[in-house]
C-alpha cells in the first residue's frame, strides 16, 4: 500500500488557537488549490478517507469535483486530537501548570479533559492497521497531528512516552507526504514542507 497523507487548508480561524476537535471551515481558495495539486499526482481509483471535520470534507469534496473517481469515506479514525476544554483557547493563555501536567504525562494525560496521546494513537493506528492491509493508494485527508501520529507508526513505534519523541514536523496546509516505499520514488515529489 501506497500512503498518501494531505493536511487539510489553511483553517478560518485566528492563529495560536487551539483547535484539534473543533470543527472549522478552511479558506476556499487554498482548498481548491490544494485539490488541484493533488487530482493532477493521484493515481486512478486510490481509495480515499476523510476526517469528518468540515475542513477535511472541503478538500475532500473540492478534490472529488474534479476527480469523480476519488469519492472520499469519512472516517473519524482520522479526526485530529480532542483538547477537551482547551479548545477554542489560545495556547499561550492556557495554564502553564496545565501544560506541565500534560508534558510530565504525556501518554495518558488528558489535556482539557479531552483525548490522551496514548488514546489518539491508538485510534489512528487502527486505522492505518485497517488500510494497509489492503493493497494499492490510500489518501487519507487529515490534520497535523494524525500525519505525525503516521510517523511514528510507520516506523513501528506504537507508544509516544514523552513529549519530546513527537514528531514537530508536518506537512503545511494543503500539502502532503507519502510513506514511503521503493516503488513511489517514481511517483511525482513531494511539495516541500
Amino acid at each position: 500500500m501506497t500512503l498518501w497523507l494531505v493536511r487539510h487548508a489553511k483553517p478560518l480561524i485566528d492563529a495560536g488557537l487551539c483547535y484539534g476537535a473543533t470543527d472549522v471551515a478552511a479558506d476556499p481558495v487554498a482548498t481548491r488549490r490544494a485539490a488541484e495539486a493533488l487530482a493532477a499526482v493521484l493515481p486512478a481509483l486510490a481509495r480515499v478517507r476523510s476526517s469528518p471535520r468540515q475542513r477535511c470534507g472541503q478538500l475532500a469534496q473540492a478534490l472529488r469535483e474534479l476527480r469523480p473517481d476519488l469519492a472520499a469515506t469519512p472516517d473519524p479514525r482520522l479526526a485530529e486530537m480532542d483538547f477537551g476544554a482547551w479548545e477554542g483557547q489560545r495556547w499561550d493563555r492556557i495554564d502553564p501548570t496545565a501544560l506541565k501536567a500534560w508534558t510530565d504525562d504525556f501518554a495518558h494525560h488528558r489535556p482539557g479533559g479531552g483525548e490522551s496521546v496514548a488514546a489518539f494513537m491508538a485510534r489512528v493506528a487502527d486505522a492505518f492497521d485497517a488500510d494497509s492491509a489492503n493493497p494499492g493508494d490510500c489518501l487519507w485527508i487529515t490534520h497535523a497531528g494524525v500525519i505525525r501520529a503516521i510517523r511514528l507508526l510507520a516506523a513501528g513505534q506504537r507508544r509516544v512516552t514523552r513529549a519530546a519523541d513527537w514528531p514537530e514536523q508536518a506537512p503545511a496546509f494543503g500539502q502532503w507526504r507519502r510513506l514511503a516505499t521503493p516503488r513511489q520514488k517514481r511517483n511525482p515529489p513531494d511539495p516541500p514542507l
